[in-house]
């Protein structure tokens, strides 16, 4: 599975053969805050929300960015890798 960044939409997306799965976020300075983590409901339970997260935080932490997890999908993911942490406003 490939994970694009659209910057010009403020999301990274996955294409999975039920559709487009997306995780959407804001900038503000140097916070990153994501928003919203959506995934078609066929393919839920495969990884690809993991993968989303996993793209915006290594993007984050590329760009030198603070992360405020809005979404629960996120925060969540975040609570369970504490090699993410160091990333949190």
């Amino acid at each position: 599975m490939t994970v694009t960044h659209q910057p010009d939409r403020l999301r990274f997306v996955a294409e999975t053969d039920a559709g487009e799965a997306e995780l959407e976020y804001m900038l503000a300075k140097d916070l990153i805050v994501f928003t919203h983590t959506g995934v078609p409901e066929a393919a839920e339970g495969q990884g690809i929300g993991s993968a989303l997260a996993e793209a915006g935080l290594a993007f984050a932490r590329a760009e030198g960015l603070r992360v405020l997890p809005l979404c629960p999908f996120v925060k969540a993911y975040m609570q369970r890798h504490p090699e993410t942490h160091d990333l949190l406003s």
